[in-house]
């Protein structure tokens, strides 16, 4: 079985601050890479910043700044960005450095010299604030303003000599390649979506600009620069060190795992880059998700709009670990989202301070007052421990198996279930009226100590902050965590210690109304 797991996010456009769409990807694409590191996978996990375009240069111009200096600038605030959201990935790219640049020069040069590219005239609408071309029938008028009908955003009818991409030529290929591979692209709607759009005909790409200079230059003719799209794509083969296919990064992460992107940028990713791809002879990622978008009221957060919503605010509010938590459980993956102040403090105070928090203070008390802060020492358990201990032990493959499709929504809904039965489980069984039965009083608080053991190992991808300070009680940290363990039932070990902790959530005051 191939253990190796290379995850992405999108790189993000540094053309202002991050806001919370940004978090919301990059929160996502942590939680797959603990998950899978916690199941003994080597984990590659990948985002940085895409700092080409006449978007960035237009934006660094208004500021009367250098266009480098200028992502210089941006790109640290998402740098620092994935260390507040205490994100674990292992590289961060941009596409101003010079193993990026590289790369690109090397795919375009393989695309020219396997005819995939040739010199030609582009007229037609261009979106700055997309990075994208669009047809005329993707373009209506709005109070006489041209826009993208998919996005909103202004769009300019430009003409110039361009290079282009025989994308046409992949059109057969592409709708062959989706149909041998069902789950190239989820969710099934996104395919859907995909599949229609390269039915309805792929005309050539133009795949370079002659108007603005801040961009990689086109080998050979440096009056050209290499259209954006075609630049940022490549950072996924670029940070393996491509075009070394020898090289270790390449060999042991090149096929992606997974692509995880907004679904406004997934015809790039799902049309685009899988035709780059084949053009010079290059496996193809081995899943793209484009998931929904958080919604700032009812509408996609954009700088243009003003309705950005800001994960620092929110993290300085009420914590880094209860915004993971509502966003992985009260977004349903693959659909939009929004935040709301109101479900974001019942989460907090209805599953992570009562149904998790409290449960940790329950069994360690009773465990101090009764079994001296020792993992007590049982004989057997009975048909009430072995239900909701077993619960673990037969659906870890199918936790498995769910989470290679991306179903989140089944994971957390398992935890929350397992939560609810573990508070249930403690109550019903009653312990504090069994100190005359010693051994079903040590039963009782061991099976209740080591549900959560097993829950707290599986929340570690979600909330690995508080994780860490649960498994104190046990004098566990983030690295003895291993997934396979939780289907074991006698992990703990009879007359080791245990600790009491300090309240892992506070409980916020809900303001009436």
């Amino acid at each position: 079985m191939d253990k190796n797991y290379y995850i992405t996010t999108p790189i993000y456009y540094p053309s202002a601050k991050p806001h919370m769409g940004h978090a919301y990807s990059s929160i996502i694409a942590d939680f797959f890479a603990r998950f899978k590191r916690i199941d003994g996978f080597n984990v590659h996990f990948l985002t940085g910043t895409d700092e080409h375009g006449l978007k960035i240069q237009r934006a660094a111009e208004n500021k009367n700044i250098d266009p480098l200096k200028f992502c210089d600038q941006i790109s640290q605030t998402f740098r620092e960005l994935s260390e507040t959201l205490n994100l674990s990935n292992t590289d961060f790219i941009r596409t101003t450095e010079d193993r990026h640049k590289k790369t690109v020069q090397h795919l375009w040069s393989e695309l020219e010299a396997n005819d995939d590219i040739y010199l030609s005239k582009y007229s037609g609408w261009y979106s700055v604030s997309d990075e994208a071309f669009y047809s005329e029938d993707e373009i209506v008028d709005k109070n006489g303003i041209k826009v993208s009908e998919a996005s909103g955003s202004i769009v300019e009818w430009i003409e110039e000599e361009s290079y282009f991409f025989r994308l046409s030529k992949w059109q057969d290929k592409l709708l062959d390649y989706f149909e041998k591979n069902p789950e190239f692209i989820s969710p099934k709607s996104r395919k859907n979506e995909v599949v229609n759009f390269v039915k309805g005909g792929l005309k050539d790409l133009s795949i370079s600009r002659k108007a603005f200079s801040w961009g990689i230059k086109v080998p050979n003719n440096s009056e050209h620069v290499i259209y954006v799209w075609l630049d940022a794509l490549t950072n996924y083969i670029s940070a393996l060190n491509y075009p070394d296919r020898s090289d270790t990064l390449f060999k042991n992460f090149w096929p992606a795992s997974v692509h995880l992107i907004g679904k406004d940028i997934l015809r790039f990713h799902a049309v685009y880059w899988p035709a780059f791809l084949m053009a010079a002879k290059i496996p193809l990622p081995k899943k793209i998700y484009g998931h929904g978008w958080i919604l700032s009221g009812d509408e996609k957060m954009s700088k243009s709009k003003g309705n950005i919503l800001d994960p620092i605010d929110i993290i300085n509010t009420y914590g880094l670990d209860p915004l993971r938590y509502y966003l992985i459980k009260e977004v349903s993956f693959g659909n939009d989202g929004n935040i709301s102040q109101d479900r974001l403090e019942d989460c907090i105070n209805s599953d992570l301070a009562n149904n998790y928090g409290n449960l940790c203070q329950r069994v360690t008390a009773f465990a101090e007052k009764n079994c001296s802060l020792k993992v007590p020492k049982i004989k057997n358990f009975n048909e009430d421990d072995l239900v909701v201990l077993n619960k673990f032990t037969e659906n870890l493959s199918v936790i498995r198996q769910e989470i290679d499709k991306q179903n989140i929504n089944f994971y957390i809904n398992f935890i929350v279930s397992a939560l609810f039965e573990a508070n249930k489980y403690f109550n019903d069984q009653e312990p504090w009226k069994k100190k005359d039965d010693k051994d079903r009083l040590n039963t009782i608080v061991y099976t209740s100590l080591e549900i959560i053991r097993k829950i707290s190992f599986m929340l570690y991808p979600i909330i690995p902050d508080s994780i860490d300070k649960a498994l104190k009680i046990f004098n566990l940290n983030s690295k003895d965590i291993n997934l396979e363990s939780i289907a074991s039932h006698d992990y703990l070990k009879a007359g080791n210690d245990i600790n009491k902790i300090d309240i892992l959530f506070k409980k916020i005051e809900k303001k009436n109304d």
